[in-house]
């Protein structure tokens, strides 16, 4: 295992950087992180981007403390297979001589493929004042702490596709204030792209779709042990397809020819994943909420357009609304066969997405006489450049 761990930690051997394109939200949150007690959870879509940032964070405490008081593991690697994270940092812990009076830096990359990580985690958590943990994880099951082992000593990040400010950072693209239309065939681009940053970077189809396989067939079909690999796949690219539309779990059953608790069941693996997000219906009664419909959103559209093809830019703006106001927990109005696409309950708040630049008055009519306090209407890129748009905030 010794040689393993040096591997993992070139910084132990000599200089370090990690020569990677800095994300200033996430990385700042982490840096921001460092002096409190608790467990940090980055999570997120496979190759989102999570490593990157542990390494760009890692480079940062380098600067301040001895580089042999930071471990970092991947959690994949066979080397640990048999080995709790206890034993883990015990042995660098010998390795080094570290005395637990000594404050030293772990972070575990995919943690939720060890099994009983939540319990060592409590247990290195509350037995060992002197260490700050962080963890990664490509799956929403690390988050499913059933026996409470790390309630209350817990901080959640999710790290998402780039967006459209990032996507631009990425592409090494700086518009002077005197040349902003060129933001409207930019962000065509984006549409068509997505935010995956490997992707971004190289324009890869091939490793954009492996990436979309890598996580059907490795995440999901394998990791659950399911019987039928091409019916999983063919449910993702027909919830591409559906993407801002109304769902039918009916629909997709008699299609794939799946009873509709398998496709529940399934749709509820690719959100696991961080491959799609399900949206209800704006309800009063959480029961009704639960039992009316649901519209589906892609984490990724790069990875739509390329499964389904580049078209319907309406319902991929939508899907980009949607990634930029998920942190406000949106759902959908729909009565009478009249729609709003989002409402931000505690907000009090409609949201009405048209990605064109002339809206037609009839077109709003729904949103305009609704009994919400704030409407908003996004139709163009100007809304993905505001960071700073106080309903959103």
């Amino acid at each position: 295992m010794k040689e393993t761990l040096y591997k993992f930690n070139p910084w132990w051997e000599g200089e370090y950087t990690s020569n990677s394109i800095t994300r200033e939200k996430y990385l700042h949150t982490l840096i921001s992180s460092l002096d409190k007690k608790n467990i940090v959870f980055l999570i997120g879509l496979r190759r989102v981007g999570k490593t990157t940032l542990i390494r760009q964070l890692i480079e940062h405490l380098l600067k301040k403390i001895e580089s042999k008081n930071i471990l970092y593991i991947s959690c994949e690697h066979p080397v640990f297979e048999n080995k709790t994270l206890i034993e883990i940092v015990d042995e660098y812990r010998s390795i080094f001589h570290k005395g637990r009076h000594e404050k030293i830096y772990v972070f575990f990359d995919e943690v939720q493929l060890k099994e009983q990580f939540n319990r060592d985690l409590k247990i290195l958590f509350d037995h060992d004042k002197e260490i700050k943990i962080f963890c990664s994880g490509s799956s929403a099951t690390i988050l499913k702490d059933k026996k409470a082992y790390l309630t209350g000593r817990q901080k959640t990040i999710e790290v998402e596709p780039l967006d459209f400010n990032e996507y631009l950072l990425f592409k090494s693209i700086n518009v002077k204030e005197s040349e902003e239309y060129q933001y409207k065939e930019l962000f065509i681009d984006y549409l068509k792209d997505g935010g995956m940053p490997e992707y971004i970077l190289n324009k890869d189809a091939e490793y954009l779709l492996d990436l979309a396989d890598t996580i059907i067939y490795k995440d999901i079909v394998s990791f659950y042990g399911l019987k039928n690999p091409k019916l999983v796949r063919e449910l993702f690219v027909l919830l591409c397809e559906r993407v801002g539309k109304p769902l039918s779990y009916n629909k997709l059953a008699k299609i794939l020819g799946l009873s509709v608790d398998t496709v529940s069941q399934y749709v509820s693996y690719f959100e696991s994943s961080f491959l799609i997000y399900i949206v209800h219906k704006h309800s009063k009664s959480l029961n009704e909420r639960i039992r009316s419909g649901k519209k589906v959103y892609i984490a990724d559209i790069g990875i739509r357009n390329l499964l389904v093809g580049f078209r319907d830019l309406g319902a991929i703006f939508e899907n980009l609304v949607f990634l930029k106001i998920k942190h406000l927990n949106p759902s959908f109005y729909y009565e009478n066969m009249r729609e709003i696409d989002f409402i931000i309950k505690e907000k009090d708040l409609a949201i009405e997405s048209k990605f064109k630049e002339k809206i037609e008055e009839g077109e709003l009519e729904t949103l305009n006489k609704s009994k919400f306090k704030n409407k908003l209407v996004v139709n163009d890129y100007k809304f993905f450049l505001d960071d700073k748009n106080k309903l959103l905030s």
